[in-house]
């Protein structure tokens, strides 16, 4: 593919049309630019979606594997193909029990597996069911990704054409804003700190003004819809699609994934691991690489700058929890509820 479509995609393990599954369209021409969107409303859309569209590559949010102890401890052999058809074999209800099992038989501050991308990315565990039930999206996506031959690096040869990335809005966002919500699917929570975040995160992606560098040309009728949108739905899958076309520069060297990932988790793109820094005594805290520029400082002035990523989360017990940041569909409230 010398210059394929380029797409985001924010997924739904049950889209409907008050929530459809969002898939941004990018074009390099030669700059990147947003061409569009597509919403699907049923899973067999998106099966026929990932059938029938040809030269792509694609930023999808949703886990596309299992952390490898949770793997392990199911008797599950084999490489991702395999483990995803065992679990393409399960009702969303048997792999939840399988799950709150082995969440049961873990000590309290270490009920969770952890992917080994999870930390970089500030990502919650896949295996997670609630706040956010993100193990319901793997479920729904990682076995249509198998059964439609797409390429998935790291993970599954494939079509060449089709080319399949695990992507996380939240790790762009936390760049960019630190941990300022950006969004809630609730209407009512929406406010102006929210749509001011939205704001500058569209900006942050026009002047490419982000760790990726990637700026993308926003037409005048789109932009206003951005930030406008309380869900921000849209809006996280323009930050997928740019996530995958950071990946796609780097296809020669694995999209930028590592070469030694396990071969079951796969890897979140544009996560990069960094030395561990030590908090509190047995306390472990990732520690960014770099500081990036944040978005939306003065014209003319010396931009702000954030740290391109923050400690993780920590349990009492000192175990690390990967904690997303506020305003990411998969960060919790210490209360368990869902943060907007």
């Amino acid at each position: 593919m010398d210059s394929p479509l380029i797409a985001g995609i924010d997924f739904s393990s049950a889209p409907s049309r008050r929530k459809p599954i969002v898939i941004a369209r990018l074009r390099r021409r030669p700059e990147l630019e947003l061409e569009g969107f597509d919403r699907l409303e049923t899973l067999a859309a998106f099966d026929q979606w990932l059938a029938t569209h040809l030269d792509w590559v694609a930023g999808c949010d949703f886990p596309f594997g299992l952390p490898r102890p949770f793997v392990d401890s199911q008797g599950w052999r084999g490489n991702w193909l395999e483990v995803t058809a065992r679990i393409a074999t399960l009702s969303r209800a048997e792999l939840v029990d399988r799950c709150r099992a082995w969440c049961a038989a873990r000590p309290v501050g270490d009920r969770f597996a952890h992917r080994r991308a999870d930390r970089p990315a500030g990502s919650s565990p896949s295996m997670k069911w609630v706040n956010p039930p993100v193990v319901l999206m793997l479920h729904a996506g990682a076995p249509r990704l198998a059964a439609a031959g797409v390429d998935v690096p790291g993970l599954r040869p494939g079509d060449l054409r089709r080319v399949a990335l695990e992507a996380y809005p939240g790790l762009f966002a936390r760049e960019v804003l630190g941990r300022r919500s950006y969004k809630s699917d609730d209407r009512r929570r929406d406010d102006s700190g929210r749509r001011a975040a939205r704001e500058v995160l569209v900006a942050a992606m026009e002047r490419g003004s982000t760790r990726l560098g990637l700026p993308v040309r926003i037409d005048a009728a789109t932009r206003p819809m951005l930030v406008a949108d309380h869900s921000a739905d849209a809006l996280d899958a323009v930050i997928c699609a740019i996530q995958a076309a950071w990946a796609w520069e780097r296809r020669a060297a694995n999209y930028g994934i590592p070469t030694d990932i396990d071969p079951c988790e796969g890897w979140i793109v544009t996560a990069i691991e960094s030395p561990m820094a030590v908090g509190p005594p047995g306390v472990a805290m990732a520690v960014a690489p770099s500081r990036v520029p944040m978005a939306g400082a003065p014209s003319g002035s010396p931009m702000a700058v954030e740290p391109s990523g923050s400690p993780m989360a920590v349990e009492p017990s000192g175990s690390p929890m990967a904690v997303a940041p506020s305003g990411s569909p998969r960060a919790v409230e210490p209360s368990g509820g869902l943060l907007p």
